[in-house]
């Protein structure tokens, strides 16, 4: 059974928690040892939130060691960034096309940097980066919160697993009024990844 390492980097409100536990769950239903590790810093006032998820035969450790992420997940593009050191040249990164600026922006002290510019930068680290406007495709879905469970939808094209499992996961774990609403978030994901 192939080891898979997970590193979700987001900011606080964007849903990468939840992400982080569908993905944990939908690897216990394929059959892994499942580990995780939540880092929420200051999540509740829009601070950098980062989710180590881990699955293999048997996993000892919930941290993914830098230079050894096979899936670097996105949910803002200076945040995709920020973790360029677990990238290796096998690793894939999937971004969601989406800006948050930090404080020194809005003063107009710094320079949000430009996608290719963090493209480029991700890919000096290695890997393929791939782009989704994912939080225009949650919105589509009725919420941009979910541009996380866009991201996983795409995911879910590269890692396996029947959309059947990854469907009844956020069953479980999405609140009763919002599960169609996240479902059809993780199949235009899906669709979008095939892309």
């Amino acid at each position: 059974m192939k080891k898979i390492d997970y590193l979700l980097a987001g900011v606080g409100g964007q849903g990468t928690i939840l992400a982080s536990r569908i993905l944990a769950s939908a690897g216990l239903e394929l059959g892994y040892d499942v580990k995780t590790a939540e880092v929420h810093g200051m999540a509740q006032r829009g601070g950098s939130v980062e989710s180590h998820v881990r699955w293999g035969e048997k996993v000892y450790s919930p941290l993914v060691e830098h230079g050894m992420a096979d899936y670097l997940i996105g949910f803002e593009m200076l945040e995709a960034a920020r973790w360029l050191t677990y990238l290796n040249k096998n690793s894939v990164t999937l971004i969601n096309r989406f800006r948050i600026p930090p404080p020194l922006v809005n003063l107009g002290k710094a320079r949000y940097p430009s996608e290719k510019d963090i493209e480029n930068l991700l890919r000096s680290g290695g890997g393929e980066v791939k782009w989704l406007n994912a939080a225009e495709m949650a919105e589509d879905a009725g919420n941009p919160a979910m541009a996380g469970v866009v991201l996983l939808g795409a995911l879910s094209n590269l890692v396996g697993g029947g959309q059947e499992i990854w469907l009844q996961v956020i069953k479980h774990l999405v609140p009763a009024r919002f599960v169609e609403m996240n479902q059809k978030a993780f199949l235009a994901g899906k669709g979008a990844g095939r892309e």
